[in-house]
């Protein structure tokens, strides 16, 4: 499609007046990238209700037909998403394209009059962020990310719990995510129908350098940098988002970052092993911490991820609950003064007993210690939460917790780890402003 083409589509949509919701009115959306993710997405849209999807986009043909079968063979179907973006009938759309083409997609979404639904990152590359925000900031449509962490009750319980002081000052945060199975270390099904003729690759392909059709870098685009982003903008920004919510934190100053390529050789050129190292500078929400992540896709085990809050009173768990862990500190800090001469002792003992008086034990000294543990209902799901408060905010125009700007923050850091890995080195981040340091 030629460019005059493209900005006539797009202008034209534009220009329609945004409708206005009754309680009864369904919010018409279109589903842009019907891979997993994208579909994960749709449905959880439709299972919150109030809600239909009328149109996709994908660039593999078996998967418009797919879409098809799966919500009705009603659905406007067609490879170039701008078609999708044209159309009166959609009010918003969800992305879930390859990360390459997020920032570009959400941008002309929101230029065209649709609320969007991004996948997480935001963007592949963190310059695009406030190109992103931006655009949100001059249009006035609802962008969210999808982090689903932030619409969490186990993360909201978790918030709550550290903003009332339940394991004192905040000073360290570990967090991780553990896998070892082929299909967590993105080794997807390939179609064996795909080729050329039923893929539009030029499509796929985007700003992303030219080369021959290859139907793995497509299926499985999470292990190229050309497409993706690593296990740090797959993971670690989930991370930085759930972590960012609890403590009210928007980023690190400082960031390093290590991994390598360890089990899956399989042409990928990103790491499947990654940990990184974050200063957070103290702020009005919070006082200054470490942050830790970990991702590891050789892992010994099955799959597990959660966050390790550490404070000056316990440690607060974060994973499919929430976990308090207090062990009173001592009441005096002890000595140690065998090596001192029997004088010396004696005298070190009379000093230290003024300060510290001997307490008789007694029952109202004793100060609880152990565990408070919180879990959510059984089958919840964050994803219909996050769902749903994105289709309440298209309703209402409120804001939302994942805008634009919170994206940027979560996906920078994030995306500048692995600029840390392959350039091996630190890099220092403005978390204001959301962009690199000059």
């Amino acid at each position: 499609m030629q460019t005059s083409r493209r900005s006539f589509l797009l202008s034209a949509a534009a220009l329609a007046p945004q409708r206005a919701f009754s309680a009864n009115d369904k919010i018409r959306f279109a589903l842009i990238g019907a891979g997993g993710m994208g579909s994960g997405d749709a449905n959880s849209a439709l299972a919150v209700g109030g809600s239909e999807i009328v149109a996709v986009s994908d660039i593999y043909d078996g998967r418009l037909q797919r879409a098809k079968e799966r919500w009705g063979k009603h659905l406007f179907a067609t490879r170039d998403y701008r078609e999708v973006l044209a159309r009166k009938d959609v009010d918003s759309v969800i992305v879930g394209t390859p990360d390459h083409w997020h920032a570009q997609i959400a941008i002309d979404a929101m230029e065209a009059g649709k609320d969007v639904y991004v996948e997480k990152p935001m963007v592949q590359k963190a310059a695009d962020g406030l190109r992103v925000w931006q655009t949100q900031q001059k249009t006035g449509r609802i962008l969210q990310v999808g982090s689903q962490r932030v619409s969490s009750i186990v993360y909201q319980k978790a918030q709550e719990l550290l903003k009332s002081g339940a394991i004192g000052e905040l000073n360290m945060v570990e967090a991780w995510w553990d896998r070892n199975s082929a299909n967590g270390a993105w080794q997807y099904s390939i179609p064996p129908d795909a080729n050329p003729a039923n893929i539009d690759w030029d499509r796929f392909l985007g700003s992303a350098p030219k080369r021959p059709f290859e139907p793995m870098r497509l299926f499985r685009w999470r292990n190229y940098q050309d497409y993706g982003t690593g296990v740090a903008g797959d993971l670690f920004v989930h991370l930085f988002s759930g972590m960012h919510f609890i403590t009210g934190a928007i980023g690190p100053e400082r960031i390093y970052a290590t991994g390598g390529l360890r089990f899956w050789k399989d042409g990928r050129d990103v790491p499947d092993v990654m940990l990184g190292l974050y200063d957070y500078p103290k702020t009005d929400a919070h006082p200054a911490f470490n942050l830790s992540l970990r991702v590891n896709f050789v892992s010994g085990a099955g799959e597990s991820s959660g966050f390790r809050f550490v404070g000056s009173e316990g440690i607060m768990t974060v994973g499919n609950g929430v976990t308090v862990t207090k062990q009173p500190r001592e009441s005096e800090p002890g000595y140690n003064i065998d090596t001192f001469t029997e004088a010396t002792q004696k005298e070190f003992l009379k000093k230290y007993r003024e300060q510290y008086p001997k307490q008789e034990a007694k029952a109202d000294s004793m100060r609880p210690n152990g565990e408070e543990r919180y879990l959510p209902p059984p089958r919840y799901s964050d994803h219909q939460n996050h769902h749903a408060n994105f289709l309440a905010s298209v309703r209402s125009r409120k804001p939302v917790v994942e805008d634009a700007l919170f994206g940027i923050r979560a996906a920078g850091p994030a995306l500048m780890s692995n600029v840390s890995v392959f350039e091996k080195r630190q890099v220092q981040w403005d978390p204001i402003a959301a962009k690199v340091k000059a």
